[in-house]
């Protein structure tokens, strides 16, 4: 059955048509442009997939290196930093306080329609062959805005990629819909992390023992991003024959969750979840035909590594600004070396953590094994990300520490970096 992608599209724009904000943005016509476009190309893929042009060829040995965006990608990169400087920022400083993300913000989130590129052209998404890059724009994108917020509205986009990519066909048609529907899906988290010391994310701990068409899942989930508010949780476990990701409701007896407040991320809602016997369909647990346990780590890896790169670009443009226009001794401080050489390591280390993320991610695209790529690039934003945020800390000197500045949260919230696994996916 043919899916009416420019339907979903068209439904989009309607919905954002009765919405405000992107006027007083000024982003309206450049999302209606990017959806409009999305959906076009979408329809050609779908309409006529036997008659398409062949694919441009690769690159000669010597342009590998060429970084340019296709225009889809640009508008998407610049309506979502509109979105996240002039809506994400100014939120930011609350939700950290309060620990939750607004209602409101919740709402103007999903008239972005973030979920059609977690879900695929057969479902009425956008979702092509090539959309990890793209993914990792828009959460690079977002996190300039807030990491912790960045990460709580990228939650819907995370559980489609994981069903999209890891489900079966029937689990794709029975589940991805939703994400695209009026109503929306039920809000989804992943279950990953383990609160075990040295604990494995590749082995988990938490066991799912077959008994006829059930699951028994048994175990504890640590650090759980938008645990306490998911109707639905996509747990690793440990099965017999290997780890696993399943469906789970929230609701299920034998689940049991609570706040687990961390040093950063407050806004996610960050949760521990335990399992003791909890009863799982067989059918609930994702089933793709290639389905590769440490593949899904390594794209959860690129998420946390596009956060990590986003906020990092935030921090390098305040710092710069700041000591710029920041006076001491009748010049701005970033006249004095010690402080201009601070800056431009970070630059430096930041171009670094962006070439390596977009490398893994055009492997992942093109098919090829990217598992060395995305450790290298998971490696390498977790110790520069935690330098960048004691860096732009240092170069507010006493303002740095206080919360009249958002560097001491983004320092906060980069640590998780290196501590978080499969909480978002790309």
């Amino acid at each position: 059955m043919t899916v009416d992608v420019q339907g979903q599209a068209l439904s989009m724009l309607s919905k954002l048509a009765q919405a405000d904000w992107p006027d007083r943005l000024k982003l309206r016509k450049p999302f209606e442009k990017l959806v409009y476009n999305g959906s076009r190309a979408s329809f050609r893929l779908a309409a006529g997939r036997a008659a398409s042009k062949p694919r441009q060829a690769r690159p000669a040995a010597d342009d590998l290196f060429d970084l340019s965006l296709s225009d889809e990608q640009q508008m998407l990169v610049e309506m979502l930093q509109g979105f996240a400087l002039e809506v994400l920022r100014p939120a930011s400083h609350e939700a950290d306080a309060q620990a939750r993300v607004p209602a409101a913000l919740i709402n103007q989130a999903r008239e972005l329609g973030l979920a059609h590129y977690g879900v695929g052209e057969a479902q009425g998404g956008l979702a092509g062959e090539r959309t990890v890059l793209s993914n990792a724009l828009i959460a690079e994108s977002l996190a300039q805005g807030d990491f912790s917020l960045a990460a709580a509205l990228l939650l819907p986009l995370s559980a489609a990629n994981c069903i999209r990519r890891w489900g079966s066909p029937a689990q794709q048609a029975a589940w991805l819909p939703a994400f695209v529907s009026e109503a929306g899906a039920d809000a989804f988290a992943l279950a990953v992390s383990e609160p075990g010391v040295l604990s494995d994310p590749g082995r988990p701990a938490t066991r799912a023992r077959k008994r006829g068409k059930h699951y028994l899942l048994d175990g504890e989930k640590a650090l759980v991003l938008g645990g306490l508010e998911a109707s639905r949780l996509i747990v690793s476990a440990q099965a017999g024959d290997g780890p696993g990701l399943f469906i789970v409701d929230a609701t299920s007896k034998g689940i049991s969750r609570r706040a687990e407040p961390g040093m950063g991320l407050r806004a996610c809602g960050l949760a521990r979840v335990r399992l003791k016997g909890v009863k799982v369909p067989a059918e609930r647990r994702l089933a793709a035909a290639d389905f590769d346990f440490q593949a899904f780590l390594d794209h959860s890896a690129l998420a946390l590594c596009a956060l990590a790169v986003g906020t990092a670009q935030a921090a390098l443009d305040y710092v710069t600004t700041y000591c710029n226009e920041r006076q001491a001794f009748g010049e701005p401080i970033s006249h004095r070396q010690g402080v201009a050489f601070m800056v431009a390591d970070i630059a430096i280390e930041l171009d670094a953590m962006r070439l390596l993320l977009w490398r893994a991610c055009t492997r992942a695209e093109a098919g090829l094994p990217f598992r060395r790529e995305a450790y290298l690039a998971r490696l390498f934003c977790a110790e520069k990300a935690m330098k960048i945020g004691s860096d732009a800390v240092q170069l507010l000197g006493g303002h740095g520490f206080t919360q009249e500045h958002p560097v001491e949260r983004w320092y906060r919230d980069l640590r998780s970096v290196a501590v978080l696994a499969g909480g978002l996916h790309l």
